[in-house]
C-alpha cells in the first residue's frame, strides 16, 4: 500500500476514482477513530447534518480563490459577512471594529504580532528592539511571530490559578512594548486570563491587549448565554484592542479557517502588505496567504448561518453537559483533579497522587488517544459531541488507570509531544530530538 512505502514515484497512468476511494480508505485505515470519541483534541465535529452543510458549501467554492476578489465577489462577500457575525458576538462595534478571516490561529497570532510591529514602526520609531508580553501558557504561535517578525517576546509568569499574573505584567512593561498577550482560554489548562485587570494596566501604558481566543472564541459567548460563570474575555473589556477566533475550532467550521479581528480597524491597515513594483503588476496581500482558499470561508459562511445562536447554545448545550459529567466523576476518582478553575470544555486532569504519564499510557492500552502535558503532570481534554456517548466508559477506564498506576515521582520523566503519543528519554536534546523527528515525518 501507499503506506509502506518509502518512496513514491510521480505515477505514468493515473487510476480509477473508484481505485482512488479503495487506496484512500486504505490509507486512513490506522487513523484514530474520532467518529467513536476516541481522541480528545484536534477534530470538532458538530454532527452528521452540520458537516453535510459545511462540507456541500466547501465544495461548491473548492475552485475559487480569493486572491481575486473582484473576480469572486461572493467569496469576499462571504468573508465580510463572518467577520461581522464574530465582532457582533464578541461585543465589537460594528463601526469601528474590522478584521479578516485567515487560515488558522497561528496565522491570526502572526498577522496581529505584524499589525502591532508596523504600527510602532509608523508611530513610535524610537522602539528599535520591540517586545511583547506573552504569559508562559500562551500559544507557541506568539513566539513563532516573534522569530518570523523580529518582536522579543517577554515571558510572563501565572499564579496559583494558572492564570497570568498581573502584577508580574506590569512589572515586565517597559518603553519597549508594543503589545501584550492573553488568552481565553490558555490551550493547556482551559483557564481565562484575568483580562479585565490585565487591560487595565496595559491601558494605562497605552499598550495593545492582544486576546487570544482561537480555542474559545465560540465556546464562551455561547457559555456565557447559557448561563455559565465567564470571566470577561471580549469587546466588552474596554482595554481589549484585537482579538483571534478559530472557526475551524468551536466554530465547527471547515479546517483552515480562522480570524483576526481589532476593535479599531486602523489597527488592520498595519495588517496589510502592498507590492507596486513587480513586474506582474501591483499585489495587495491581506493576510499572509496569496491565494485565499474559497471552500475554507464558504463552509465558515455555511456554519454559521446554518447554525445561528440557536444552534450553537443547542450544541455547547450538550458539549457543557458533558464537561460537567466528565469533571464531576474525575474529581471523585481519588488521587485526581481538574486543573485550575477552567469555563468551558477545555481541561486538563493531574494528580499529586499517582503519575499522570502512567495513566495516559494505561488508558491508551483502551483505544484512547490521549495528549499529556507538563507543569504539572496531567492529561488534556477538549469536550466534543462525539464524546456525549462515551463519558461513563471514558471515567470507568480513567478510574482503572488511576488505580493500576504508580505513585507520582517514581515513573519515568521523559518529555512529551503536543499533538503525537511520542515521548522522549530523559536527559535528551529535546529540540534537536523534535526536529529530527519532524525530518523524519517527511522522509522515511
Amino acid at each position: 500500500t501507499d503506506s509502506d512505502e518509502p518512496y513514491v514515484p510521480f505515477p505514468e497512468h493515473g487510476l480509477t476514482a473508484g481505485e482512488l476511494r479503495g487506496r484512500l480508505r486504505a490509507l486512513r485505515a490506522d487513523d484514530v477513530d474520532w467518529r467513536r470519541g476516541r481522541i480528545w483534541s484536534l477534530i470538532y465535529w458538530a454532527g452528521d447534518e452540520h458537516d453535510e452543510v459545511v462540507h456541500d458549501a466547501y465544495r461548491e467554492f473548492a475552485s475559487e480563490n480569493l486572491l481575486g476578489p473582484t473576480a469572486f465577489p461572493s467569496v469576499a462577500t462571504m468573508e465580510k459577512q463572518v467577520v461581522w457575525m464574530l465582532l457582533d458576538l464578541l461585543g465589537a462595534d460594528p463601526q469601528l471594529a474590522g478584521g479578516t478571516m485567515t487560515s488558522g490561529g497561528t496565522e491570526s497570532i502572526i498577522l496581529a504580532v505584524k499589525a502591532y510591529r508596523d504600527r510602532a514602526r509608523a508611530e513610535r520609531p524610537e522602539v528599535s528592539h520591540p517586545e511583547m508580553l506573552v504569559p508562559v501558557t500562551a500559544h507557541p504561535a506568539f513566539l513563532k511571530a516573534g522569530d518570523l517578525l523580529g518582536v522579543r517576546p517577554v515571558p510572563v509568569p501565572v499564579d496559583h490559578t494558572f492564570r497570568a499574573d498581573p502584577a508580574a505584567f506590569a512589572a515586565a512593561m517597559t518603553d519597549s512594548t508594543i503589545l501584550a498577550c492573553a488568552s481565553a482560554p490558555c490551550f493547556p489548562y482551559g483557564v481565562v486570563d484575568p483580562i479585565e485587570d490585565l487591560a487595565d494596566r496595559t491601558s494605562e501604558r497605552g499598550i495593545g491587549l492582544h486576546i487570544d481566543a482561537t480555542i474559545g472564541g465560540f465556546a464562551l459567548p455561547f457559555a456565557r448565554e447559557l448561563g455559565r460563570k465567564v470571566p470577561p474575555f471580549d469587546f466588552n473589556v474596554p482595554g481589549v484592542t484585537s482579538m483571534t477566533a478559530d472557526m475551524h475550532k468551536y466554530g465547527y467550521g471547515p479546517k483552515g479557517s480562522s480570524s483576526i479581528l481589532y476593535r479599531d480597524r486602523s489597527l488592520r491597515r498595519h495588517q496589510f502588505a502592498a507590492y507596486t513594483d513587480w513586474p506582474g503588476g501591483i499585489l495587495a496581500s491581506p493576510t499572509l496567504l496569496g491565494t485565499r482558499p474559497g471552500g475554507a470561508i464558504a463552509g465558515s459562511w455555511a456554519a454559521i448561518r446554518f447554525e445561528g445562536r440557536a444552534g450553537y447554545r443547542a450544541i455547547f448545550s450538550e458539549v457543557f453537559e458533558a464537561t460537567d459529567r466528565l469533571q464531576e466523576g474525575i474529581r471523585s476518582i481519588p488521587g485526581l483533579h481538574v486543573v485550575g478553575e477552567p469555563p468551558i470544555s477545555v481541561f486538563a486532569v493531574g494528580s499529586d497522587v499517582v503519575d499522570m504519564m502512567a495513566v495516559a499510557d494505561r488508558l491508551e492500552t483502551r483505544n484512547w488517544r490521549i495528549d499529556r502535558q507538563r507543569d504539572p503532570d496531567s492529561i488534556h481534554l477538549i469536550v466534543n459531541p462525539t464524546h456525549v456517548p462515551v463519558v461513563e466508559e471514558f471515567l470507568d477506564d480513567v478510574r482503572w488507570a488511576a488505580e493500576g498506576a504508580p505513585a507520582a515521582g517514581i515513573g519515568d520523566n521523559r518529555a512529551t509531544l503536543y499533538g503525537v503519543n511520542s515521548r522522549l528519554e530523559a536527559g535528551t536534546d529535546v529540540a534537536t530530538a523534535v526536529l529530527d523527528q519532524l525530518e523524519g515525518r517527511y522522509d522515511t
